[in-house]
């Protein structure tokens, strides 16, 4: 059978407490740490068929599937399932929500056990090899101690590649699409735009805003559009909008008219249902800080790997270019670690990792056969 999954469930485990606090890179701790998670498949009875899903900075726990009484399906619900590249008869799918986000895994808006209060802007800044700590302490749970693979595009792509520095013996392949070893300073500087919108906003009120009853809407809205263009090729923008108008002649003013803007002005809107601005603070700050080639264990801990990599990318992207998936080959190629790299043609952009280009979900089924 080839088709979509069913109707599925988000679950949650508490996978740390002051009794076994996850001790964090920048030297601090969290003492109570909750993951929400999904599962689809079964786990073979040798434990050898698990393959563990990343999520990209705005994802959530729900990849595939249908919740109960909701109409839209997972993120990556094209992929996984029945018969598809990530195949649920063959693999149990393994999709959380990652530390520091909003979808219902620990997060700065979540309660501090010291204090009582959310944590807002006292929560600890993270490392990607935190949210990897999280990852592996969820694979251990589900009594799982290798990985068939491990899938992730964008941020997810980033925490496999941290996952095989970590534990260079926990994965056997290793799927990175539209992905990069360290930020260009373009995606810095946009990055840092998108959270002075959000900070300068007069309701972020010092980090605290949940406690006056309010948010930062503007600036998130501002943030979420401006990153949004950053996702879609000057290709789609033509081909979906070109330069058409909702109103006509002369009649001109300064809101939205083009349909580029409508779109864009969605897109804000839409964000502000479904995502927490400190989770955005927080998760854009630790892309910026992801140098693992900088770290001076990180060769010696590929080189005693056994994961074999497979590299995508898209021609039309343009924020994660090909250039940087060749970079980050070469990089592992030269400690000796075997490396499966493509470009693929898309006119979708960034977001052709969660889309069908050509070519782009029989590449990932044939590395995962």
């Amino acid at each position: 059978m080839t088709g979509p999954l069913g109707y599925v469930e988000t679950q949650r485990v508490v996978l740390a407490s002051p009794d076994d606090p996850l001790q964090l890179r920048g030297g601090g701790r969290l003492d109570h740490v909750e993951v929400a998670y999904e599962t689809y498949g079964e786990l073979s009875p040798e434990r050898d068929n698990a393959v563990f899903v990343c999520h990209a900075l705005t994802g959530d726990a729900h990849a595939a599937g249908l919740h109960v009484g909701a109409k839209k399906r997972g993120w990556w619900d094209n992929l996984i399932g029945h018969g598809k590249p990530v195949d649920t008869d063959r693999f149990f799918v393994i999709s959380p929500n990652l530390l520091g986000g909003c979808s219902g895994t620990t997060g700065p808006l979540s309660t501090d056990p010291a204090t009582g209060a959310p944590y807002c802007l006292d929560f600890p800044m993270l490392h990607m090899t935190d949210l990897v700590a999280v990852h592996r302490r969820l694979a251990a749970h589900l009594g799982v101690e290798r990985l068939y693979a491990a899938v992730g595009g964008s941020l997810g792509g980033m925490q496999v590649l941290q996952w095989a520095i970590d534990d260079p013996d926990a994965i056997d392949r290793a799927v990175l699409v539209a992905a990069s070893s360290r930020l260009t300073p373009e995606n810095i500087a946009f990055s840092t735009v998108g959270r002075e919108a959000i900070m300068s906003d007069p309701d972020f009120c010092g980090g605290r805003y949940v406690e006056q009853g309010v948010f930062p809407w503007r600036g998130q809205k501002v943030a979420r559009m401006m990153a949004h263009i950053t996702y879609v090729s000057a290709q789609s923008m033509e081909t979906k909008f070109g330069h058409r108008r909702r109103s006509h002649g002369d009649d001109w003013t300064l809101g939205p008219d083009f349909e580029v803007e409508h779109y864009l002005q969605h897109q804000g809107q839409v964000f502000l249902d479904r995502f927490d601005a400190l989770s955005y603070l927080y998760l854009t700050r630790l892309l910026d800080y992801f140098d693992p080639f900088g770290d001076p264990g990180t060769a010696d801990a590929l080189r005693r790997t056994s994961t074999r990599f497979q590299l995508t990318s898209f021609d039309s992207d343009w924020r994660f270019d090909s250039a940087q998936s060749a970079a980050l080959a070469g990089q592992l190629e030269a400690l000796g670690v075997e490396v499966d790299c493509a470009e693929l043609t898309s006119p979708f952009g960034h977001d052709s990792f969660l889309l069908e280009p050509h070519g782009y979900h029989d590449r990932i089924a044939d590395f995962l056969a």
